[in-house]
This record gives structure tokens, C-alpha cells and sequence, in this order.
């Protein structure tokens, strides 16, 4: 399956099934999985029953526990692997590099920022405040602008330099992020990584509805973009002459993988490698059409980040393990296997 032919028709197929099986598995093992023993029959049967399908077997309290714990949970967790997954795929493909992801252009460290602030001064150490998402999205939606200000004054930037600019926003937001927690007490540095290394445990129904309008508006502009991603991967010059307007394309898609990371990063904290290896996969077992990897992406993405939830939450049960370490922990050497194969493809 691992060639570098062009991917057939039937590959492509074989993929989506095994992705959307993938999917279904990850929704079943997240709502059935957890201290209390749920069996799959009746998480199945309830699930059909929500849907007018037969009669549910759950208990009052097996029901209470699927559909108010596990399910915002499992659903935001659905969101946010979906969102990352095409957020860093568009990323790749509108800068033309494989290294980048969601957090290119200073969405982590604004973020990270804005939670720092709030935990350190509004919650003085002592609580997370109800409100450390909202000053998270707006840090990261003011480090996204200042990236796109520094890196070309809007329109006239380019991918090199947006890239440049990202770096140095993300070190001065990351430096000054450092400077208010050297500031603050033991307990508030404590909650304040827990809040970086991402986590679904808060996760609620009110969650899902805060993040949800903007996933969905900026997963759909990203997907529609998959075409115009195609035409820049052969080079900007030769995007130009085909009359793709490149600086606008590039405009709308940063603009809406950055919406839609800084949406879920306030909603779930920083959860990395997603991002990254989701595309990378894709690339590798459907080709390298935009066209194919987003809208695969919104579903092995949403997949890989329940399968490591339910990981996180019950390899050290009753304690959770953040999402974030998961993540990497499973990432990286992802990556590294990923990198090793392309090299022998292409020897």
C-alpha cells in the first residue's frame, strides 16, 4: 500500500472504509470504556435508541454516565482530532511544507498566554476561571494577526516570511508567558501546565456548542480549498499563471485553520502531533491530493484523537494522564517511522 504510484482508485476506497471503521470502533470503545464496566451490546443499543431504533437496555445511571460524561467528551474529541487534523494538512499544503502544523504561526503560544494570564491573575493560583478560553482564543487569534502583520503587512506577505514571523511572535509570547509564571505562586505554575498539556477531561456539552460553529465553518472552507492546494503545490509562480489568485487563497485558509485551532485550543488546551502525522499518513497511503488527505483528515483525525483519550484516561486509572503527553508519546515515534519510510520510498 506504502508506494510511490500513484494511489488507484481501490486504495483509495480500501482506506476510507478502514477509516470510517476506525471511527465507528473509536466511538464504541469511548463511550463503553471507563471505571464504570458499560458493556458494548447496551452502548450500541442506546446508541441505536437515541436514533428512534429499538429500546435502550442502559440503567438510569449507565445512561446518565454515557450521555452527560463520556459522550461531550467523546464529541468534543471527535471536534477537536477532526479540526487539528485538516488544520495541519491545509497548513502543509498552503506553505508547501511537511514540517508544519496548527500551531505554525503562534497559535500555542498566544494561547498559552492568554490561559497563563487568566489562571495567574483572575484565578490567583487558586482556581482555572471559567473564562481562561475565551482570553486562550483571544491570545491566540492576537498572535495569529501579529504574525500576518509582521510577516508581510497582510496581503503582500508571503509563506517564507509568514514562517519567519510565526517563529519569532511564538518565542516573544512564549518569553513573555515565562516572565508572568516566574511571577506567580507554585500552585497557579501547576495548573497552568496542566492547562498546556491538553486534556478532555473538563470536557461538557456546553464545550461541544461553544466550539462546534467554528469548526464546522473553518473545516468546510479548509476542504473547499483542497482544489486551489493542489494548484499551489506546483509552485507559486506557476499557481500564478493558472490564474489562482495565491495570496488570497493563502489568506482564507490560514484564516480559517487559525480560527478553528484557536477554537479548540481554548476549549481543550494544546494537544500536539495531531496535526502533523494525520496528514502525513493520509499522504502516504492516498497520495498527495488535498482533494483526498482534508476530508480523510476530519475522520482518521477524529478517530486517532479518541483512540488517545481513551488511552489517557484509563492506562493510569483512576488518574488520567494529560492528552497531550499521549499524543506525543504515540506521535513521535509515528513520525520518526513515517520519515524513515518516505526515505526508502524515494531511494
Amino acid at each position: 500500500m506504502l508506494s510511490t504510484n500513484p494511489p488507484t482508485s481501490r486504495r483509495v476506497a480500501v482506506v476510507t472504509a478502514a477509516t470510517f471503521a476506525g471511527l465507528v470502533a473509536a466511538v464504541v470503545c469511548g463511550l463503553a470504556i471507563g471505571p464504570t464496566s458499560i458493556s458494548t451490546t447496551r452502548i450500541i443499543g442506546g446508541l441505536f435508541s437515541e436514533m428512534g431504533i429499538g429500546h435502550s437496555t442502559l440503567s438510569p445511571l449507565q445512561a446518565t454516565i454515557v450521555w452527560q460524561l463520556r459522550a461531550p467528551r467523546l464529541v468534543l474529541g471527535l471536534i477537536a482530532g477532526a479540526m487539528l487534523s485538516v488544520a495541519g494538512g491545509a497548513y502543509q499544503g498552503v506553505f508547501r511544507n511537511p514540517l508544519a502544523d496548527p500551531y505554525l504561526l503562534g497559535v500555542a503560544s498566544g494561547a498559552g498566554l492568554g490561559a497563563t494570564f487568566a489562571i495567574v491573575y483572575v484565578g490567583q493560583g487558586l482556581t482555572t476561571p471559567a473564562w481562561t478560553p475565551l482570553l486562550a482564543f483571544a491570545g491566540a487569534m492576537i498572535a495569529v494577526l501579529l504574525t500576518w502583520t509582521i510577516g508581510g503587512r497582510g496581503m503582500r506577505s508571503t509563506a517564507a516570511t509568514l514562517i519567519l514571523a510565526g517563529v519569532a511572535v511564538s518565542a516573544l509570547l512564549t518569553s513573555a508567558q515565562t516572565f508572568v509564571q516566574q511571577r506567580s505562586s507554585a500552585d497557579s505554575i501547576a495548573r497552568v501546565y496542566i492547562w498546556l498539556l491538553g486534556s478532555l477531561a473538563t470536557a461538557s456539552w456546553r464545550s461541544v456548542w461553544m466550539v462546534l460553529p467554528y469548526v464546522i465553518f473553518c473545516i468546510v472552507i479548509c476542504v473547499a480549498a483542497g482544489s486551489a492546494l493542489d494548484v499551489m503545490s506546483v509552485g507559486e509562480e506557476e499557481a500564478r499563471s493558472l490564474g489562482l489568485p495565491v495570496r488570497k487563497v493563502r489568506l482564507v485558509v490560514i484564516a480559517a485553520s487559525s480560527l478553528g485551532t484557536a477554537a479548540i485550543v481554548s476549549a481543550v488546551g494544546l494537544i500536539g502531533f495531531v496535526g502533523i502525522i494525520v496528514p502525513h499518513i493520509l499522504r502516504l497511503l492516498v497520495g498527495t491530493s488535498y482533494r483526498r488527505i482534508l476530508p480523510l483528515s476530519i475522520f482518521f483525525g477524529a478517530a486517532f484523537l479518541v483512540f488517545a483519550d481513551t488511552i489517557a484516561r484509563t492506562v493510569m486509572a483512576p488518574s488520567e494522564l494529560p492528552l497531550g503527553v499521549v499524543t506525543a508519546l504515540i506521535g513521535a515515534p509515528t513520525f520518526v517511522l513515517i520519515l524513515s519510510l518516505r526515505r526508502q520510498l524515494t531511494t
